[in-house]
């Protein structure tokens, strides 16, 4: 695989790339340049945490070193959205389906490594830069680096601010030539870039996920529950909340159903070497089958493919994908209980 294939894999499927020259120039100067997630063990994990997950598959592929960071003391900074006799447990749970999302996105989890922010968050050199970050950053500027991703309120507590000084300088502590995360994620990871060198570190290339659109319209809700689909919905659970699910014909925008498809289905069922079928009676014109995502918009725009044929398909596809999650979820109540004990006990 040359250095565009490798840089293809890498970007595809993305909402921004910061930048693709300088993940080419990684690939042309080593053999297996570096790449982190990090993740807040705080709710439950959803569709939304697997879309993300899935291009950790592109990653390995590519042949990328990667490293996923279970954030145990971010989680608690958060505004305690994690309590600390908690974290633990959720951390254990967070590792669990992570480590099977990417499995059945059909990455190969042996090639990761997983960390938690305690095995290196507080002691030297982290806990000295760290100090550093604090001393040179005013607090406007860290609040609008966080602004999409801490709570934001007129008097905001000071665990939200290290969040996101911390963030920027897990980079650095997990040597990752590209920082990965979600499109909420950017203002952090631009302050990285533009602080990390000022500590003598590289500033990292960075690679942002898109956000899902909810089910029910506009922004996905983890507070919401039909706005979402959960690891450990069966397929009649799926099937209900896409059937409710918006998806005027002919319309892209806010979309999650057609999201959920181009972002998740669709690469899973590439690697899998699958087509995705869409069924209808013969007199509406017999069976769809589409090999590209792109193919199934071009259709559901025109108006050839009806949201009535689409949506059942669409659950059946996304049921089968999170399967394999589910199973392993579920083979182990015990670390749902232990984690969300207030809805699993």
């Amino acid at each position: 695989m040359d250095t565009a294939e490798r840089t293809e894999l890498v970007t595809r499927f993305t909402e921004e790339v910061v930048e693709a020259s300088e993940i080419e120039t990684l690939f042309e100067e080593r053999e297996s340049p570096t790449a982190y997630i990090g993740y807040a063990p705080t709710g439950e994990m959803h569709i939304g945490h697997f879309t993300t997950m899935r291009k950790l598959a592109d990653f390995i592929d590519a042949g990328l070193d990667v490293t996923v960071l279970v954030a145990d003391l971010h989680a608690h900074l958060d505004d305690a959205k994690s309590p600390f006799e908690l974290l633990d447990a959720r951390s254990e749970y967070y590792e669990t389906a992570i480590r099977a999302m990417i499995d059945a996105a059909g990455g190969d989890t042996e090639s990761v490594s997983f960390v938690r922010g305690t095995d290196y968050q507080l002691e030297e050199p982290y806990t000295m830069d760290l100090y550093r970050t604090i001393a040179e950053t005013t607090i406007s500027r860290a609040q609008r680096a966080g602004s999409e991703v801490i709570r934001q309120s007129e008097n905001p507590k000071l665990g939200g601010l290290v969040y996101t000084l911390m963030q920027s300088l897990d980079v650095a502590a997990l040597e990752a030539d590209i920082a990965y995360g979600g499109i909420d994620q950017r203002g952090i990871y631009m302050l990285a870039r533009e602080r990390l060198p000022e500590l003598g570190y590289s500033k990292p290339a960075c690679v942002f996920a898109p956000l899902l659109s909810g089910l029910t319209g506009g922004k996905m809700s983890a507070s919401e529950a039909g706005s979402k689909i959960n690891l450990t919905d069966d397929d009649e659970a799926v099937g209900s909340k896409i059937e409710g699910a918006y998806c005027p014909a002919g319309e892209i925008e806010d979309n999650g159903v057609l999201e959920y498809l181009r972002f998740l289905v669709f690469p899973v069922f590439e690697e899998r070497g699958e087509r995705f079928t869409v069924e209808r009676p013969a007199e509406y014109g017999g069976d769809l089958e589409y090999d590209s995502y792109g193919d199934l918009e071009a259709d559901f725009v025109s108006g050839d493919l009806h949201p009535a044929d689409l949506k059942p398909a669409a659950s059946a596809a996304i049921s089968d994908v999170i399967d394999p999650v589910r199973e392993r979820l579920l083979a182990e109540p015990e670390l749902l209980a232990s984690a969300y004990p207030e809805t699993h006990s």
